[in-house]
């Protein structure tokens, strides 16, 4: 009798292709053996934080790369070094990472930090979810950081996101003001944006001096080697030997997004073991890379509004049908009046379109660029969509209530 006889047999429990597909996932740190081609940027992280190890406050710094160019990775590895090499010195640093995609208000993300690094007994405060101001978590936050820390490092992902940017100054005047007396607080600020920081309130500016550091996307050798250094995650003899290559090289077409090539990987062994292949191919590879592009743009659009996805749509459609790349406002809104139409929607103004249009520009969902007409006749917006269309087209047809677009296309 097998020791998984008595096991539920509706599972699976046994996995022919991944040994730890744990190592894929994108919240994985690696350990510093497995990270390349960064030894400059970390250590210019390293120098920024490296006050904290004898418990003064670190420089504050902007890190700037596309996506998928090892800022987010980094910025935690190096801060994880801190934290242990502190901790020698009986030096308690802690940190907490923000996602500013998700929590972008100046109450959710300090309350956010605050339950992190708060310790009641320590502090002889609690962090609640709810029910408190953004002053009164601010007090608590303060309470928890002097008294269970002795630096606390802050990184702020996709810090172009934030509602108000009052919550850095706030942060990095702590100290100055008072708010804190035996612990100090830095700042990692992380972006795709290189001119973030044109957009900051002046109290903001000049009121936070930090370093700047801009990360270059991976080539497609250091693609390769990143990936290899994740080969492990798979059964010894399971990858071909064109699959590294060939998704390093997918990936490193677009910008060199690291990510994204981890992605595709991920995907390509799913495929396989969906498909009960001992083997994962270039085919899988392939297939990967489609499912991976898909699964990101849908979520850039989730929980966007219909009329967005129509508007999006009517982008997409012009973009199919033509050998342009990039359309101005006017002859979008003309397509999505059709579109909207065919949808029995009501027809937003054209006003409300070009605003639509830069709440999806600042998402990276499109990329909008303002153009001169000529000498005194103004300038006009023009928009183009920043995946495949095809891809695009696929993820908005998944909303039920465009699906009926497609059904249409095929009469």
């Amino acid at each position: 009798m097998s020791a998984n006889d008595d096991r539920d047999p509706l599972f699976r429990y046994d996995d022919p292709v991944f040994a730890d597909e744990r190592l894929l996932e994108i919240t994985h740190l690696p350990g510093p053996d497995r990270i390349v081609g960064r030894d400059e940027q970390m250590q210019r992280v390293a120098d920024a934080l490296n006050p904290a190890i004898f418990g003064s406050e670190p420089n504050h710094l902007f890190i700037f790369g596309k996506t998928g160019t090892g800022k987010s990775l980094i910025s935690r590895s190096v801060t994880q070094r801190v934290i242990t090499e502190a901790g020698h010195d009986d030096i308690t640093v802690k940190y907490a990472f923000i996602d500013c995609g998700e929590q972008n208000t100046e109450a959710s993300i300090v309350k956010t930090i605050a339950q992190i690094v708060n310790e009641p007994d320590a502090s002889g405060v609690t962090v609640p979810d709810r029910g408190l101001g953004t002053g009164d978590y601010y007090k608590r936050l303060w309470q928890a950081v002097d008294h269970c820390t002795d630096v606390t490092i802050v990184i702020l992902d996709e810090i172009d996101m934030l509602e108000d940017d009052e919550v850095l100054r706030k942060l990095s005047r702590a100290g100055e003001n008072r708010r804190i007396s035996d612990s100090s607080i830095g700042i990692i600020g992380i972006s795709n944006k290189i001119d973030f920081p044109d957009h900051l309130s002046e109290r903001v500016k000049s009121s936070l001096s930090r370093d700047e550091l801009v990360f270059s996307p991976y080539d497609a050798n250091q693609l390769v080697e990143i990936l290899e250094k994740r080969r492990d995650a798979f059964h010894d003899g399971v990858l071909s030997d064109d699959v590294i290559p060939l998704t390093a090289a997918l990936a490193a077409q677009e910008h060199g997004d690291a990510r994204k090539a981890i992605d595709i990987l991920r995907n390509a062994g799913r495929i396989a073991k969906k498909r009960n292949d001992t083997r994962v191919t270039a085919d899988h590879v392939r297939d990967a890379k489609e499912k991976t592009e898909a699964d990101r743009f849908n979520e850039l659009i989730e929980g966007s509004p219909q009329q967005a996805k129509a508007i999006l749509y009517s982008l997409t459609l012009l973009t199919e049908n033509s050998s342009e790349k990039e359309f101005p406002t006017k002859i979008i809104y003309n397509q999505y009046k059709e579109v909207a139409n065919r949808l029995d929607f009501d027809v937003l103004s054209e006003r409300r379109v070009q605003e639509i249009l830069q709440e999806q520009n600042f998402l990276n969902v499109i990329q909008s660029e303002r153009e001169g007409r000529g000498r005194g006749r103004g300038a006009h917006a023009k928009h183009r969509l920043l995946e495949n269309p095809s891809i695009v087209r696929k993820v908005l047809l998944r909303d039920s209530r465009l699906a009926v677009l497609e059904d249409e296309n095929e009469d």
